[in-house]
């Protein structure tokens, strides 16, 4: 077993610097830190070694996702750190700040570095900044069975040589490579291969002198230093996180804030002086130099049929007239199949959990002696609730997170952002916003995570604060019932199907033109600002791993949001017994509110029902629809919440269109609620979400009330020309 040793710049024990740092080190010789641009799959590298021995987590105080594995070669135990997928360390985004802050505070014992062998010259950017900070690691050049189909030779002896450290050839997928992996960590862990920085990149002659200068007095501060070069450049761009580790001794004990601080202003005056010069030149030195070892060292035939044929696809998808339909029938495509497909296992689990679990669960509460008014509680109330917002809820996220990374494996979704970007950043929005908003349409909760992928803070609240236009999985069973019970019945039999998907395609298509329009007035107001360049990598076109894919985007995405939905649902069930069975004088508690509530909604072209339906189910959306059913049955008269249930769980079209037009509804009320659906506060699972993303009470509250104030505005419009046309 390694003893871990004090680091020669800093006293500080590095098993507790890896403590603070997220990674639990303890039983395990040597750290790991996995590191690399997204797209190159570093996460199928860390799947292949951690098999798993993995969890997932969060970085202390952070949003950003952590993923730590275990294991063993050779008798010894491996802990390895997979740091979020970035482009460079230049700390423009929390992804970037927490994989540089690992490697320079948390001082693996190697940092594994992992490039995409068909887009070396992009990647290679990132392998110059770390080694700036440490030459203790492997170079792994994934997916090198992609290289060899795009005829792309990589010499990895003189690359190996060039850089200083071991450079391995691997395929993820096959296993390829994956041994001598292996190997060359151990090596470099336990010392008997000793990595040798030879290679730098060359900066422009005003701005090198001014790095020299402050490393160079960084040196006397403490001769043990060795990444003085790169603490420099970071010092003159004042990046407070290292100043912050310099002052406080963290890098160095010989270096505190007193003797830092002639550093500081040198550093300031510097600065000043090469002003938006010295960012420029510090990327075109670092993408220089990238381009000089891919000359040197990879070879390529662009000619070859594979490049060719990733070109043709690029050239149709991207097209300017083209790309947008494709996209529009694609992403069309998935929801119908999602819509459609989701009707079948909808049933099934409305069958087994409405129907036998139900009379199951009723006949042990009778067997067991429940007094009635409890099972009624449980049953009638958490357990319907609950039960139905699995049977809806869990197919079509089944259906669609699937879909939808699938697409991301093939590479289709970059090209989705692609496409979008222009807009988006006519808006003040950033690009990648469009992944985040089609995310969105399958759970907003889901969208609001995805925006982690957005490097600007500024873009990625507006990102936030709009994903709820996104119609979710939620919402398309109320645009659907309503669509067809009252649009769709305005036209023939043999047209009421399509009037009625066509209705339901405009919404969400309304939600879009909401996106883009608040998108631009909060890049305008609140959220002043420029949309910020970004470079999109489009990967190669990949067969999909179909079953595991489905595996992973069932288990990491459908399973957690279904569970926040589920803990949020058995509340509102019990709220909406309650309100509904407890009495108050002659009424219910619903009755009353439901009369209290009726002027509002009448004024906006709703009714009571319908606001007091939105408001008990904050929880989530899918238990809109039977919350309403249940409401209106105690709204016409029927005090007991079985009717309701019964016409909800049991009855047809037929009888809920009576149920409705019975509550006073018109084709009016439902053009509205259809509309509200769209323009209403997020579900609780997606408050909460976007209150853990933001930390902020303020901007959840922006990103919770806007949609409310839409809705109202729309609705009051709408309801006042209803009035002058009708």
């Amino acid at each position: 077993m390694k003893k871990h040793t004090a680091c020669d710049t800093c006293q500080l024990n590095p098993t507790s610097k890896l403590k603070q740092w997220g990674a639990h080190a303890e039983n395990s010789a040597y750290t790991i830190a996995l590191a690399g641009n997204p797209n190159t799959g570093k996460s199928s590298i860390f799947n292949a070694l951690t098999g798993l021995k993995q969890h997932t987590g969060n970085w202390p105080g952070k949003t950003v996702n952590r993923a730590e594995g275990s294991y063993s070669h050779q008798g010894e135990k491996f802990k390895i750190i997979d740091l979020p997928g970035t482009y460079s360390l230049l700390s423009t985004s929390e992804d970037e700040e927490v994989a540089r802050d690992f490697i320079l505070f948390g001082r693996p014992d190697v940092t594994v570095i992992v490039l995409d062998a068909s887009r070396l010259q992009r990647n290679f950017s990132l392998v110059l900044q770390i080694l700036e900070i440490s030459n203790k690691a492997v170079l792994c050049i994934n997916l090198i069975d992609e290289a060899r189909r795009h005829y792309i030779e990589i010499d990895l002896r003189t690359l190996s040589k060039d850089l200083g450290i071991p450079v391995i050839a691997t395929s993820a997928r096959t296993k390829e490579g994956l041994s001598d992996l292996l190997a060359a960590i151990h090596q470099v862990a336990d010392g008997s291969f000793q990595p040798a920085k030879t290679i730098s990149f060359q900066l422009a002659k005003q701005t090198g002198t001014a790095v020299a200068a402050i490393a160079k007095r960084l040196h006397i501060l403490d001769n043990n230093l060795s990444n003085v070069n790169w603490l420099a450049m970071r010092l003159i761009e004042e990046d407070k996180n290292i100043i912050n580790a310099l002052q406080k001794g963290r890098l160095s004990p010989s270096i505190n804030n007193e003797n830092l601080s002639p550093l500081l202003h040198s550093a300031n005056e510097y600065r000043v002086k090469l002003g938006d010069h010295y960012r420029n030149d510090l990327v075109e030195a670092i993408y220089a130099k990238a381009s000089q070892l891919v000359k040197e060292h990879v070879s390529t035939d662009s000619d070859n049929r594979s490049f060719r044929l990733d070109r043709s696809i690029d050239h149709i998808v991207t097209h300017r007239i083209w790309g947008f339909p494709i996209m529009f029938l694609l992403l069309g495509f998935i929801l119908w199949l999602t819509i459609t497909g989701a009707n079948y296992p909808s049933q099934l689990l409305s069958y087994l959990l409405l129907d036998h679990v139900y009379s199951f669960l009723k006949e042990l509460t009778i067997y067991l002696h429940f007094p009635v008014w409890l099972s009624s509680f449980l049953i009638d109330g958490i357990y319907l609730a609950t039960a139905w917002v699995i049977a809806v809820m869990l197919p079509p996220m089944a259906i669609f997170f699937p879909l939808f990374t699938l697409l991301e494996d093939f590479g289709y979704l970059p090209r989705v952002a692609f496409n979008l970007d222009r807009i988006f950043k006519k808006a003040g929005a950033h690009g990648k916003q469009a992944l985040t908003m089609s995310m969105g349409f399958g759970c907003n909760a889901a969208g609001v995570v995805a925006t982690r992928i957005i490097n600007s803070p500024r873009e990625k609240l507006i990102a936030i604060i709009t994903n709820n236009f996104s119609l979710c999985n939620g919402r398309w069973p109320t645009q659907i019932l309503i669509a067809t019970l009252f649009l769709g019945v305005l036209v023939p039999a043999k047209w009421s199907g399509s009037v009625a998907m066509f209705a339901v395609i405009f919404i969400a298509i309304l939600g879009i033109a909401f996106t883009f329009f608040t998108s631009w007035l909060l890049s305008k107001t609140l959220l002043r600002g420029e949309s910020s360049f970004f470079t999109l990598e489009l990967p190669p076109y990949r067969p999909p791993r179909f079953f595991q894919t489905v595996y992973t985007s069932f288990i990491d995405r459908t399973l957690i949001v279904l569970w926040r939905a589920i803990v949020f649902a058995a509340p509102a069930g019990a709220i909406i017994w309650l309100i509904c069975n407890v009495h108050i004088s002659d009424q219910s508690i619903a009755q009353w509110l439901i009369h209290g509530l009726d002027p509002m909604g009448l004024f906006i072209g709703l009714n009571g029902v319908i606001l007091l339906a939105y408001i008990v189910a904050i929880p989530a959306n899918e238990i809109v629809i039977p919350t309403i059913l249940m409401l209106t049955v105690i709204a016409v008269g029927d005090s007991t919440v079985g009717a309701g249930s019964g016409i909800l769980f049991e009855g047809s079209a037929n009888q809920v269109s009576a149920l409705l037009h019975a509550g006073g509804w018109t084709t009016l009320t439902a053009v509205n609620l259809m509309l509200f659906s769209l323009l209403h506060n997020p579900c609780s699972t997606t408050i909460y979400t976007i209150y853990k993303e933001t930390g902020s009470r303020k901007w959840t509250a922006v990103a919770t009330l806007l949609p409310v104030f839409y809705g109202l505005i729309v609705c009051f419009l709408v309801t006042k020309a209803w009035a002058l046309f009708a």
